[in-house]
Order: structure tokens, then C-alpha cells, then sequence
């Protein structure tokens, strides 16, 4: 722990020689992050340079920035991950810092050494902070060290099986194997006998390797129901460190993280201060400057455990800067130009709560496989900053690639409490429109209205405890129906008004649009009678008067309006005869008829869905790899069939059952589309 903290100190010395704000600084990042950390700058008068591979080359962070440099092909590792690209860029358009963001290299030593060889700043820790924090078993060690809580465990690598079950038994099941240079969910295994300790180490070893390229793993005791919630510090170059309260982000699939907040809904006062002390202790103990991030583990009785630091800006910082009013990256970007932070502990005060969550072009329907494709039409919600904040990095017309991360844009809202944090959540989701291809928006929007997230009663198996592997119908069952039912009738009305003033009619014979209509929702018929009112209409559903208010035209895309007062965004398109209703995550197919018309419902021919199951369809948009049968072949259940790739994941498609394959509809390196037939049988 010495070694590393008189290292990093060495290092805060010569960086804390404060000189003239920077006048120009690079970006080694892409998407919404860049886009942010250009808004401050801009604000602060600093020219931007963007960094692009050929596949960002029309991103909106190129074309927010004030100069641009293309840095090599679409695969990260030729691009945004090659140090000598990116420090060469920034040497040539007289750059005299990077800003990393976060991902790619944003916690690689060797980056700052190739910055510090170039005479360039980097805005973030120092080196030694980050190798010392990037090792699981050293940053461990150091926070022990510094008297930081830490979970009981095997604090060095192990590659017995046998001394590996020993040591689980004697701290007790189950245990967690982790990779000692793990991240995201990668190299991580839980044991609960002897049996799965050899399974899990030699998995875990196999991710790690792949992964990291480093295949040590450790044992730590696993916490039941545990919480993530974490800590976020700033300290400068002149050994001042503070905490900003701390973040719950104990939504999680599969180890990544869908909503966070602050504050945490379960900590007390007492709890709080203690996480921020030892947070602060261990960004003493390696002399940490810059915005990090010390994450803990809490169990149902508020015990806190050490579980890793992460030496970077973090994807949910906006949550803490709409809490306690600070801008993180101009923090950053002022210790790394050598300025003392602007308070003292006592100086920071939290303010009200905020949610994060996290868009991505992914289907929730179908176990959250990517989507990737072009933003047909792409309406982000109104942004005050404050109550509502989109970070986006994309634009109608804009593409989500398959290189990089489909996230779509981080929604941040906020309120005086939870609840109406939650509250402005729910709205903006509701007013979020995208089209062109699938999003998770409602699955955000079954989380926030499921009664557990709204009582505060979270843990890191939420999700695969409520949700399961996919977002079903039961998920999103609509409590309400009536306020949807008299919309879609005021839509109704408006269209049918709309379609009696046809040119031509005898006068005295013009036709009328009616005051009685039956809505067709959710497979149950609803007889509705509605007359105009000043600003809207009255609509009676089931005999109890719906007073809907809106200013809405045919052909918007977004009813906003009011239902007896209460605010109402509904997502609208009009598709033949029939209306599709988006609102609180649900996707409804509505129509909106005349009596006459719908008494012969029941008389209509069905159209038969087709049978697919003789088929093999392509589950996501991707790239075909390999087939691994032929026409003619037998293949079993559970054989493999394809090979499909995505967001440069490649995903094993098997046989369900027994069968012969009959034809192949498509051949390797053919592009797919989702629900595209790959192979036929018989």
C-alpha cells in the first residue's frame, strides 16, 4: 500500500502546479459520454476535438465538437482503443489534454504513460491509482489496509480446485469466484457446494483469460440479497478528497446495471457518513485525484462491504450531479489542470433524488437480444436539465451500430422525493418516441410502476426474480384501462370529424361523426358515447364521465393532454383501420368503431397466424457465421444449427427438437433480419 500511495503522490506533484485552464481538449470517447463531456467544455470555453472510426464517421459527437479526427476502422481495437491513434490525434490538433470518459481507455495505465510521454494532461487518477484500483486482489489488500470494510475472502489468486474448496468451506457457501482483472460481469461464478467451486473455477478461469487476458481468480464470501450501492469521490492534486453521497444501483441483468438513483432508498443517516468516511479512506490510501467511484456491497442489515473502486467517470454520474448540484466533469477537468476543489466536505448538501435509466436498442420480449438499425423517427422527451436530462448520442436519422454498445441514451429525472422522481420517470418514458427499431423502454417502464421498486425493496436479484429471462405480457397487465379507452375515443372522434368534411355533400345531408362508438381494446369491447367540450371532449366509459383535454392533430405522433386533470402522454400511429396506443409500456392495438360496425366483430373471419415452426428464424438482426448442417441431415434437439453474430456476440442457435432439414434459406455471411428464415424442415 505504500509503494502505491507514494507513487501516486509523486505523480499528484507534478500535477499540481495549477497553470492556465486548458483551451483545447480531446475526447478519446464516443456516443452520449463525449456529447456530454462537449457540453461542459463548451460551457467552460474549451475547444473539443471528437475522435471517429469509420463506422462514427456521421455521430452527432463529431458533429458537436469543434474539430473531428478519424482514428481507423469500425473495430474498437483499431480505433478508439489504439493509444497510438488517439495521442497522435491529440497531438496534432494541439490538444493539451484527454478527457477518456468511460469504457475503452479510460482505466489503462499504459494510456496515461503514452499522455505523460507526449507532454499531454489526463483528465483522471493517476496511474498508479489506476493500476493499484484495476487489480480486484490489490485494491482489495489496499482496503484493508486502509481499515475499509471488505468481505471475507481468499485475498490471492487461486488455481486449485481442491485448496479453492477448502477455503470455501471454511468461510462458508456460497462463495463468489471472480476474476482478479474482471469487470462487467465477465469471470464472475457463484458456488454453492463443492461441486460448483470446480465447475466455477475452471469457467471463470476460461472468461477471465478470454476477457482479460489474465486468468487469476479469487474467492470471496457471496452475500445474499445483497444491494450495490456505491460511493462517489473527488479529491485534486493537493491531497483534498470529498464524497458526493452515494448511488443505489442495484437494478441489475446479469451483472449490468439498468436503473440507478440517488440517494439509496435503504441507507440511514449513521450508515451514509460511515460508506462516504471509507470511501474517502481509500482514495487516501492511493493518493486518488479526479472524479472515482468506490462501490460496496450492503446486505439486509446494512452491513457494507469493499467490493472495487472504478478510477473513471461513471455511466450514472448525472444522478449525483442532479443531487448535489456539481458537475463532475468540469470537477475533473479543473483538478486536472491543477485547481484545489471548490468545497469542503461540509459544504456538500444532498437536494431531492434522481433516477437513471438506461436506453438501449435491445428486445425485452425476446431475452433482450440487440437491435441494431437506423432511428427512423427519434423524439427524446422535453429537457429542463433539472427535472428531466436526456444524454444522448444519437439523432433521427442516426444508426445504432453493431461495433459498440446499443445504448440509445441515459433519461435522468428527478424530483423532491422518490416518488415524484419515479413520477417524472414514468412521464418521460411515456413521452420518449422512437421507431426503427426495438427498445427496453418497456421494460423501464414495468420496473417503475412494479410495487417492489416503488416501495424501495431492491437487491441485485430483482429482476431475475420478477422478471425472469424476458419481459412477458403478465409483466405489463394494465390496472386502468378506462383513461386509454376514452383517448383512444377522443382519437377517434377527431378522425371521424376530420373525414365528415369531405368536399361535395347536399347541403342539409352532410354527414355527421357521431357521438356513440364501441372501442375495441384488448380483445374487450367498450361502448363509449362522446360529445365536444372546450378544449377536448367528454367521454363516458362503462357510465363515468372522462373529461380528456389535448391540443392534439391528427397525424402527431404524441397525444399530450389531461384525463380529468391528470397529465396523459400516449404514443399514437395509425396503422390502416387500426390505432397502435404506447403508454406506461404498454403497446396496444386499438380500434375505434361505430356500433353497427362492430356488432359484425364477431361474425369476422380470423386470419390464422402461419406456422413457423418448422423453420428457423433468425431471433435478432445480425450476421450469418456458419450453418452447421446440411439439407438432407438429422439433427437432435439441442444440436447446433448456426452460428449468428451480434454486436459482435456470437449466439449458438440449436434445434428445439428432433427433425431433417429440408432447405437452407440462407448461407454464411448473408446479413439477417430478425425472424428471417435461415433453414427449413422437413
Amino acid at each position: 500500500m505504500a509503494a502505491a500511495a507514494r507513487s501516486a503522490a509523486k505523480e499528484s506533484d507534478m500535477a499540481a502546479k495549477p497553470h492556465a485552464m486548458f483551451k483545447k481538449i480531446l475526447i478519446a470517447n464516443r456516443g452520449e459520454i463525449a456529447c456530454r463531456i462537449i457540453r461542459t467544455a463548451r460551457r467552460m470555453g474549451i475547444a473539443t476535438v471528437a475522435v471517429y472510426s469509420e463506422a462514427d464517421a456521421d455521430a452527432l459527437h463529431v458533429r458537436e465538437a469543434d474539430e473531428a479526427v478519424a482514428i481507423g476502422p469500425a473495430p474498437s481495437a483499431e480505433s478508439y482503443l489504439s493509444i497510438p491513434h488517439i495521442v497522435r490525434a491529440a497531438a496534432d490538433t494541439g490538444a493539451e489534454a484527454v478527457h477518456p470518459g468511460y469504457g475503452f481507455l479510460s482505466e489503462n495505465p499504459a494510456f496515461v504513460d503514452a499522455l505523460q510521454a507526449a507532454k499531454i494532461a489526463f483528465i483522471g487518477p493517476t496511474r498508479a491509482a489506476i493500476a493499484a484500483m484495476g487489480d480486484k486482489i490489490e485494491s482489495k489488500r489496499l482496503a484493508l489496509g486502509a481499515g475499509v470494510s471488505t468481505v471475507p475472502g481468499l485475498n490471492e489468486a487461486v488455481a486449485d480446485p481442491d485448496a479453492a474448496v477448502k477455503f470455501a468451506r471454511r468461510i462458508g457457501y456460497p462463495v463468489m469466484i471472480k476474476a482478479a482483472a474482471g469487470g462487467g460481469g465477465k469471470g464472475m461464478r457463484i458456488a454453492r457446494n463443492d461441486g460448483e467451486v470446480h465447475e466455477g473455477l475452471r469457467l471463470a478461469r476460461n472468461e477471465a483469460r478470454s476477457a482479460f487476458a489474465d486468468d487469476r481468480v479469487f474467492l470471496e464470501k457471496y452475500i445474499d440479497e445483497p444491494r450495490h450501492i456505491e460511493v462517489q469521490i473527488l479529491g485534486d492534486a493537493h491531497g483534498n478528497i470529498v464524497h458526493l453521497g452515494e448511488r443505489e444501483c442495484s437494478i441489475q441483468r446479469r451483472h449490468q446495471k439498468v436503473i440507478e438513483e440517488a440517494p439509496s432508498p435503504f441507507l440511514d443517516a449513521k450508515t451514509r457518513r460511515a460508506m462516504g468516511e471509507q470511501a474517502v479512506a481509500i482514495g487516501r490510501a492511493v493518493g486518488y485525484r479526479s472524479a472515482g467511484t468506490v462501490e460496496f456491497i450492503v446486505d439486509r442489515k446494512r452491513n457494507f462491504y469493499f467490493l472495487e473502486m472504478n478510477t473513471r467517470l461513471q455511466v450514472e454520474h448525472p444522478v449525483t450531479e442532479l443531487t448535489t448540484g456539481i458537475d463532475l466533469v468540469e470537477a475533473m477537468i479543473r483538478v486536472a489542470a491543477g485547481e484545489r476543489l471548490a468545497f469542503r466536505q461540509q459544504d456538500i448538501k444532498l437536494n431531492g433524488w434522481a433516477i437513471e435509466a438506461r436506453i438501449y436498442a435491445e428486445d425485452p420480449f425476446r431475452k433482450f437480444l440487440p437491435s441494431v438499425g437506423r432511428l427512423v423517427r427519434y423524439i427524446p422527451p422535453e429537457a429542463d436539465g433539472k427535472r428531466v436530462r436526456v444524454d444522448s448520442g444519437v439523432y433521427e436519422g442516426g444508426e445504432i451500430s453493431v461495433y459498440y454498445d446499443p445504448m440509445i441514451a441515459k433519461l435522468i429525472t428527478a424530483g423532491q422525493d422518490r416518488k415524484e422522481a419515479i413520477a417524472n420517470m414514468r412521464a418521460a418514458l411515456d413521452a420518449y418516441y422512437v421507431r426503427g427499431l426495438t427498445h427496453n423502454m418497456p421494460f423501464l417502464a414495468a420496473i417503475m410502476a412494479h410495487p417492489r421498486f416503488v416501495e424501495g425493496r431492491l437487491s441485485t436479484g430483482f429482476i431475475a426474480e420478477e422478471f425472469g429471462e424476458s419481459l412477458g405480457a403478465a409483466s405489463l397487465a394494465l390496472e386502468e384501462p378506462a383513461p386509454l379507452v376514452a383517448v383512444a375515443a377522443a382519437i377517434g372522434r377527431r378522425e371521424a370529424e376530420r373525414a365528415c368534411r369531405l368536399s361535395g355533400q347536399l347541403a342539409g345531408y352532410e354527414a355527421g361523426a357521431g357521438t356513440e362508438f364501441v372501442v375495441v381494446f384488448e380483445e374487450t369491447q367498450h361502448a363509449v358515447k362522446v360529445s365536444a367540450a372546450e378544449g377536448g371532449y367528454d367521454v363516458s366509459v362503462g357510465g363515468e364521465r372522462h373529461a380528456v383535454r389535448s391540443a392534439w392533430r391528427i397525424g402527431e405522433p404524441l397525444f399530450k393532454g389531461s384525463v380529468n386533470g391528470r397529465p396523459l402522454t400516449v404514443q399514437v400511429e395509425r396503422q390502416g383501420t387500426s390505432y397502435k396506443l404506447n403508454h406506461g409500456g404498454h403497446q396496444l392495438d386499438v380500434r375505434v368503431l361505430p356500433p353497427a360496425t362492430a356488432k359484425h366483430l364477431a361474425v369476422m373471419p380470423k386470419k390464422a397466424a402461419p406456422d413457423l415452426s418448422r423453420y428457423l428464424m433468425s431471433p435478432m438482426p445480425g450476421l450469418l457465421v456458419s450453418l452447421a448442417v446440411k439439407v438432407g441431415q438429422e439433427v437432435k434437439a439441442g444440436e447446433e444449427l448456426a452460428v449468428v453474430e451480434a454486436m459482435k456476440m456470437e449466439n449458438i442457435l440449436r434445434a428445439e427438437r428432433n427433425g431433417v432439414v429440408a432447405k437452407l434459406h440462407a448461407k454464411p455471411g448473408d446479413s439477417l433480419a430478425v425472424d428471417q428464415a435461415i433453414l427449413e424442415f422437413a
